[in-house]
């Protein structure tokens, strides 16, 4: 789950366990090794993807939905992301990984690049749009100071809505139709999210707009609208879309024209269900572990990497298993960083692997 609780979780211990990080190997964890090492042999070579998909992780995986409650600091994830074969990150609330050259130098020393970031604008409020602008404009600026090596891995702004605090309380199939966006909102709601998109690419960047339990947009129906309403690509989430409902397999052939980024996701309806039986809302689904480390929810995974390569999908896949904000066990989700990505290299994803770490860049 990305930024748009309506209401934080109490703010975390900051004594949270600080070796996890440093306990990291910067030259690539044997770990890592292993999981290109098993990666099957498909298509003709090692992977259908090779140096087209990179793979990516993100700060909710460790509990990081507010810069200023961190549990953990960005170098200390940032090491447990390098050791556990990542390539790249996301960016988590604008500035908890600095900005500037700040930013930029911190990625050059973990060998990582960043992969997007989240920025969510009320486009169903003309007024509440019009003030969130600036907020935009903050987040591009820090985006695109990020050096980039190739431009289908450049940072993806990632444009979603704020929770609506109804749906929130009820995330994920089945959804309340009375709480769904009346038909006469739809055009000036597509009509912001154009302008959104229409700044993000004047600074150079291709925007991705992602679906998101609680929110405005969060059934496949209502990707449609929006998809058939605005020139925006889609960040394509399976764990979200397939809680709302959806078949992420089946929306990556609908969809693979607009698709410019992957979140892969496991979820788990049942513990939905439940948490949502026991009158729960998003934050006590999280809690709940609605989204398990890869293979234990319901994510046919091999299926989403063989469509991915059927529709020949380049640019970052970023891999969240989103964990509570509040004491997380921060040597569990290291590990499950790892065993997230083996997971993901054994259905034959690898990608490109990580840079080299290098040395900050000179101040001038």
């Amino acid at each position: 789950m990305d930024a748009v609780d309506p209401a934080a979780d109490p703010a975390p211990d900051r004594t949270a366990d600080r070796a996890l990080g440093h306990a990291a190997d910067r030259t690539f964890d044997r770990a890592a090794d292993r999981a290109f090492d098993r990666a099957p042999d498909r298509a003709g070579g090692r992977t259908p993807f090779g140096p087209r998909v990179r793979v990516a992780s993100a700060p909710v995986s460790f509990g990081v939905y507010d810069a200023e409650s961190a549990s953990i600091a960005p170098d200390d994830m940032l090491a447990t992301m390098r050791a556990a074969g990542y390539a790249g990150t996301d960016s988590g609330p604008v500035g908890y990984l600095g900005t500037g050259a700040e930013l930029a130098d911190r990625l050059a020393r973990h060998g990582l690049a960043l992969a997007g970031g989240w920025v969510d604008l009320r486009y169903g409020d003309a007024r509440g749009f019009a003030e969130d602008l600036a907020g935009l404009e903050a987040a591009l600026d820090v985006f695109a100071g990020v050096p980039v090596d190739d431009p289908r891995f450049a940072p993806r702004p990632t444009l979603a809505c704020p929770a609506d605090p109804a749906r929130f309380a009820r995330p994920g199939a089945p959804v309340d139709r009375a709480l769904q966006l009346a038909p006469d909102v739809w055009p000036g709601f597509a009509a912001r999210v154009r302008e959104a998109a229409a700044r993000c690419r004047d600074r150079g960047l291709e925007p991705v707009f992602h679906h998101h339990l609680g929110t405005d947009v969060e059934t496949e129906e209502e990707v449609e609208r929006l998809l058939d309403l605005a020139d925006v690509s889609l960040c394509l989430d399976t764990g979200h879309l397939w809680l709302a409902g959806g078949d992420p397999v089946a929306a990556i052939a609908r969809w693979s024209g607009r698709i410019r980024q992957v979140h892969v996701k496991d979820a788990s309806r049942d513990t939905l269900a439940r948490v949502r039986a026991a009158g729960g809302d998003l934050w006590d689904a999280v809690r709940g572990g609605v989204f398990p480390p890869l293979g234990g929810g319901d994510l046919d995974l091999d299926a989403v990497v063989g469509a991915l390569a059927r529709t020949g999908y380049e640019g970052w896949v970023v891999v969240e298993q989103d964990v509570p904000a509040t004491g997380p066990d921060l040597g569990r989700v290291a590990a499950d960083q790892v065993a997230n990505r083996e997971r993901l290299a054994r259905a034959g994803l690898v990608g490109g692997p990580p840079t080299a770490p290098s040395a900050p860049r000179g101040r001038g």
